[in-house]
């Protein structure tokens, strides 16, 4: 059985409506955040979807020390806060240290715990005490199965069935390459919590490395996406821009909002179908 997690006025499981996860890499100003904000949730009311509105206020893992890292914690959880009232829709973000999980907890609808991160026990912990709902993004270098040592890690802290989501983003296939082994979904849906697909981390090659040019890999952003909807995602996570390729942060595997709702419908098509009520013999009768 399946656990449900329930975010404001929805919830995130098995049966439920597909639940997008979106928005800018990293908080730029506040403007921009609202006019994304504002223009996901009228696409995903128009589709007929759920949506979180995702933005880090610290990229703490960039490649250089240069690169634009976002308006930090309480400038960020600021913005955060502000469109959060004045769309009423619920955020999202990622926390990096243990003191930060505290003041995000009194923001963010979900804490996300990045894939570089998903293993560090004080980080986790940190997030458990806020009794804040968790999404833990699957590291590059874990196996999905590992996943389920996660869930045990978090409920050794709080003693109680934890709100928790996982986030498959590919898996490291020698140096700087990802792949999707599509079966980690089944597998980690296999733990009882709902699991997202991050389809623009999926598609992006580390350290900027990509033989491929920008147009190409939105691509296969948008193609990463809808193979997730088939093998049953109970959410999709995607970073949007108006104009991405003027991004600063992942401008290759940023989609356009203005192209985004052909896409959304026909996954949300998809996502119906795969995740209809299990029939004889089995889940959708596999």
């Amino acid at each position: 059985m399946q656990k449900k997690v329930q975010i404001k006025n929805f919830k995130i499981g098995w049966d439920q409506p597909l639940t997008l996860i979106a928005g800018p890499c990293v908080l730029e100003d506040y403007e921009t955040t609202y006019r994304i904000a504002s223009e996901m949730q009228a696409i995903t009311q128009q589709v007929g979807i759920n949506f979180v509105f995702k933005a880090s206020y610290d990229k703490a893992n960039r490649s250089s020390s240069h690169s634009y890292r976002g308006p930090g914690l309480m400038k960020g959880l600021d913005i955060l806060d502000t469109v959060k009232q004045k769309l009423d829709i619920a955020v999202t973000s990622d926390i990096h240290l243990p003191d930060q999980a505290e003041p995000a907890a009194d923001i963010l609808d979900i804490i996300q715990i990045p894939a570089f991160l998903c293993r560090q026990t004080d980080l986790i912990a940190a997030a458990a005490e806020t009794g804040k709902p968790i999404n833990v993004k699957k590291g590059q270098f874990m196996a999905p199965w590992d996943m389920a040592a996660v869930v045990n890690k978090i409920e050794s802290f709080t003693h109680k069935d934890y709100d928790i989501m996982f986030t498959e983003r590919g898996a490291s296939f020698g140096y700087n390459n990802l792949v999707v082994d599509f079966r980690s979904i089944a597998i980690m849906r296999q733990t009882g919590r709902p699991t997202i697909f991050d389809a623009s981390h999926s598609a992006k090659m580390p350290y900027g490395t990509s033989p491929t040019d920008t147009a190409n890999q939105r691509i296969l952003c948008a193609l990463l996406a809808l193979a997730a909807a088939g093998a049953g995602i109970d959410g999709l996570f995607i970073e949007v821009l108006p104009h991405p390729n003027g991004a600063l942060c992942d401008a290759e595997t940023s989609l356009k909002i203005g192209r985004l709702k052909k896409l959304l419908s026909t996954i949300k098509d998809i996502h119906a179908i795969r995740n209809a009520p299990p029939t004889e013999g089995g889940e959708n009768g596999f």
